[in-house]
């Protein structure tokens, strides 16, 4: 019987998944099984926050405008690039806990908790905004979870939660906040900020 070449397989739901999402198998790490489950989901949550930080990053580096150009520009770029690299970092942890680490752009969006950005441009200093709440997000999501998986006895997790994630991140912002120094608005309480960005949602 001839087989016609020119015929697609399609593959339909979860028929070819040898592991569900959400669950860990076993790894010989000295750490529970529960242990492990708790902070591949922490760091699964971490994860989706962070891919969605980083094409925030690039979306703007592709859209800003204005005076600042040149330099957020560069800026952006640079931050995406390292975003980038906690990103590998942060699923390459799941794998090694026995976990499945959150890839998809689909699965990403409904996983996310960094507020969803407007296809169109806007002003730099929204922009600016923006990436400082969703810093400040991953900062809290990441600190919360260093401390859970420390008190576990999960040092992996903690020490590239605290070294990378949240170091980064911090760092990050320090710049981020800088470019609005001259703004005008950079010393305006949270509540205000967050008003402006809503304004413009």
């Amino acid at each position: 019987m001839k087989h016609n070449s020119s015929q697609k397989t399609h593959f339909i739901g979860q028929e070819t998944e040898i592991q569900k999402y959400g669950t860990v198998v076993n790894r010989p790490l000295s750490l529970d099984h529960k242990i492990r489950q708790a902070s591949a989901d922490k760091l699964n949550q971490i994860l989706a926050d962070t891919i969605t930080l980083r094409d925030m990053y690039k979306k703007h580096h592709w859209q800003v405008s204005g005076s600042t150009f040149y330099q957020l520009h560069l800026l952006f770029d640079k931050h995406y690039g390292e975003q980038a690299e906690l990103v590998d970092a942060l699923a390459e942890r799941i794998q090694t806990l026995g976990g499945v680490a959150i890839a998809m752009a689909h699965d990403v969006a409904e996983t996310t908790r960094v507020q969803r950005v407007p296809r169109g441009r806007e002003d730099s200093t929204i922009q600016l905004f923006r990436l400082l709440q969703a810093h400040e997000l991953i900062i809290d999501e990441s600190r919360d979870a260093a401390h859970a998986a420390a008190a576990c006895g999960d040092d992996g997790t903690n020490d590239l939660l605290v070294s990378d994630v949240l170091r980064r991140n911090e760092f990050q912002v320090w710049f981020v906040s800088e470019q609005l120094a001259g703004a005008g608005i950079a010393d305006k309480d949270e509540e205000s900020a967050d008003s402006l960005v809503e304004a413009h949602a």
